[in-house]
């Protein structure tokens, strides 16, 4: 058998794989409980998967442990490409805020591709004194410490993104976490706290409602959903940008036939004008992409993080 022989019978077993996938349903592990913007980003994307490959996509929601019981699973899954992760920030996040995991994220987890990126944005009561970010931030410093900003849980990244924006804007504020977006919006609502970081996609209605209202989103972009509100790179916090992201990964050892097969499938899914209608009625953002980008991504994410939380003093978990 000559060298081109040989060549192509090392591909015939790739190519089996390819061929085969999947054989049976795929499941999305979803680190989030059911309703929030990551199930129902993940649940729009398993339909079209779902019709991509002729084959049930379901999801499987296992909150708990910012993500780790979720990764735990898929990690130890068979790594076959039937059972994925829901990737997110909060993977990246983890590897900062954890003293141990029972993974690593960039060892034990094959990048399949990113699904899309959300908005945070900065958020007052309606009517407040602050009109715009500009004077909040004046405001917190001519006095700083005194001024309240609502987030989620510690290491959530809510609680870090306000965290950073305290670094980079140079300003001194106390961030108060809540359990969950729900008290986050009472306590915005009823003035127990001063603002808020939050994700923008729940929010929405709230704005639309003349309830909360919006001062700078977060990221390099204005949001599609809110083109009049600056950025906070716009507001005077010089190359501020953050976003949120989520994307989808297998187990470490998938054959990169079936990385090619998903990652394949899942551009086309995002390129679907159906689907892109879902996700911005969600405020997500479709951005595919490589195996490879997403790797990067993953690695640059843990990086910043893990530099915020050692900077604010976070207490490792």
């Amino acid at each position: 058998m000559g060298a081109a022989g040989f060549a192509a019978a090392a591909t015939w077993p790739a190519l089996g794989h390819a061929q085969s996938f999947p054989a049976r349903p795929i499941r999305i592990v979803v680190p989030f409980g059911a309703g929030g913007i990551a199930d129902l980003t993940a649940r729009a994307v398993a339909a079209r998967l779902a019709d991509e490959f002729k084959q049930a996509v379901v999801i499987e929601n296992k909150p708990g442990a910012g993500g780790v019981v979720a990764g735990d699973l898929v990690a130890k899954a068979a790594p076959d490409g039937h059972v994925l992760l829901l990737m997110s920030n909060a993977t990246a996040v983890s590897a900062g805020l954890f003293n141990s995991l029972p993974f690593d994220a960039l060892k034990d987890f094959a990048p399949v591709g990113t699904i899309g990126t959300f908005d945070l944005a900065v958020l007052t009561q309606a009517g407040s004194r602050w009109k715009t970010m500009k004077d909040l931030l004046a405001w917190s410093r001519a006095n700083p410490g005194k001024l309240n900003v609502g987030t989620i849980n510690v290491g959530s990244t809510q609680h870090l993104s306000a965290e950073l924006l305290k670094t980079r804007a140079e300003v001194d504020f106390q961030v108060v976490p809540f359990n969950g977006s729900p008290a986050v919006l009472t306590a915005l609502r009823g003035g127990q706290i001063d603002a808020a970081v939050e994700i923008l996609g729940p929010m929405l209605p709230q704005i639309s409602a003349g309830v909360v209202h919006p001062l700078a989103v977060m990221g390099s972009r204005r949001a599609s959903a809110l083109a009049h509100v600056p950025t906070l790179a716009e507001s005077g916090v010089t190359g501020f940008d953050v976003t949120s992201w989520n994307a989808l990964a297998a187990p470490a050892g998938t054959p990169q036939a079936v990385i090619a097969t998903l990652n394949r499938a899942l551009n086309q899914a995002l390129a679907d004008a159906q689907l892109r209608r879902q996700l911005a009625d969600l405020n997500v953002t479709p951005r595919g992409g490589t195996p490879q980008a997403l790797r990067a991504l993953l690695a640059s994410e843990m990086a910043r993080w893990s530099e915020v939380i050692d900077r604010a003093k976070v207490p490792k978990q």
